[in-house]
């Protein structure tokens, strides 16, 4: 069969390179959204700040799910790397320590981390392998810490959600700010989840993971 001069190799080889650019540019585009926007931004936002149609994200990207599982995928990928390391430490107060002072830091630094790491797509197989991999060492080492008589036995998961939600909204704050907020409230809560410190608690609220993801966004800033 003749060569069809209409497509040389050259050309479809240019065809695929200009496809994964555009692939690339609407990841960036999309995890520079979710980080400073959340995860709710609408796709039409997402394709303008990638300088591409909505069409073409559409075609690279056939729902919303699709896009936001491979965004955060790193996210999650680096939130179970955090919680690995922390499980590998023989101190299992430190390891809990490292495990909450480095999530609330990943929070703050990107808004799309929180829905990243707390949201279930039952349809993406391996990104819920490693999802439900993070919550579960996060139960073993809560569990260790409490073994290890340094974490108040009354420590309940609710109480981890809690934290998260307070560190949620010192995002409201200025991007200069923020970070060091949060430090200090992460340092304060660490030393009341001490075991040193048993006074009786209000029992916990129903709380779970996956309301996190429900929280209303952080307000943003008005412009003068």
């Amino acid at each position: 069969m003749p060569h069809d001069p209409a497509t040389t190799p050259a050309e479809t080889t240019g065809l695929r390179a200009d496809a994964r650019h555009n692939r690339d540019r609407i990841l960036d585009a999309a995890r520079e959204a979710f980080a400073t926007r959340g995860p709710d931004v609408p796709m039409a936002a997402i394709a303008r700040r990638a300088g591409v149609g909505v069409a073409t994200l559409y075609r690279r990207f056939p729902t919303r799910e699709s896009l936001i599982t491979e965004v955060f995928a790193d996210q999650v990928t680096m939130c179970t790397s955090v919680v690995d390391d922390a499980l590998a430490d023989p101190d299992p107060w430190r390891a809990f320590c490292t495990v909450i002072e480095k999530v609330c830091a990943m929070q703050i630094a990107d808004r799309g981390f929180t829905a990243a790491f707390l949201t279930e797509f039952p349809c993406a197989d391996e990104y819920e392998r490693e999802r439900l991999r993070a919550e579960t060492g996060l139960a073993v080492l809560i569990q260790r810490a409490k073994d290890a008589g340094h974490l108040r036995p009354d420590f309940d998961q609710a109480d981890l959600i809690l934290l998260l939600i307070a560190n949620n909204g010192l995002i409201t704050a200025s991007p200069d700010s923020a970070p060091t907020a949060s430090r200090r409230l992460v340092a304060y809560l660490l030393q009341s989840f001490h075991a040193d410190h048993t006074a009786p608690l209000p029992p916990p609220p129903p709380l779970t993971l996956h309301q996190i993801h429900h929280l209303p966004p952080p307000a943003r800033p008005r412009s003068a």
